[in-house]
């Protein structure tokens, strides 16, 4: 169970502040049922109640320091998600996304970044749907990291860039 005042990552609401641990009055819901109730830390007009006992929504703590560091220096051994169908490529990043999972976020950034450059170098466009997921995989990788390691948002990808010696 996590704390109250925690940070975790839920779902796609990404980064969140335990602020509560209670029973909820809102029709619909099971008053005998514990909650989280979860500020998401990029949207500071945003609420969620989480079940304590749910299990069809990813949640885990948020990363450390050292996992930070380990996870930013193992940034070039991190696979590639690469789906050449562009249905079933949706899909997976879909799946990748729901999991929580910073890894899967590195693969799809790692993955789109490549198709990017590949697709530009064609003269072609970068496709709507690969700069949605570049973009939600990136913000939730970055928003966490931000936090983690106490670096402004905006200055996590020049800092991981930094960090890997490259441009």
């Amino acid at each position: 169970m996590f704390e109250i005042g925690e940070y975790v990552v839920y779902g796609n609401k990404g980064v969140c502040q335990v602020k509560d641990i209670t029973h909820i009055d809102m029709a619909g819901a099971d008053k005998e049922r514990l909650y989280y109730v979860l500020d998401p830390v990029c949207d500071s007009n945003g609420r969620v109640y989480a079940p304590t006992d749910n299990s069809k929504i990813a949640m885990r703590r948020m990363i450390s320091k050292e996992e930070a560091g380990r996870l930013i220096e193992e940034l070039p051994q991190i696979e590639l998600l690469w789906v050449p169908d562009d249905k079933q490529r949706e899909t997976k990043y879909k799946e990748a996304m729901r999991t929580c999972d910073y890894r899967a976020w590195v693969s799809i950034v790692k993955t789109l970044y490549l198709r990017k450059k590949e697709r530009i170098a064609q003269g072609k466009k970068v496709t709507t749907l690969d700069e949605r997921y570049m973009r939600a995989a990136e913000n939730e990788l970055f928003s966490e990291l931000s936090l983690t390691l106490g670096i402004p948002r905006e200055d996590m990808e020049h800092y991981i860039k930094e960090k890997l010696s490259i441009e």
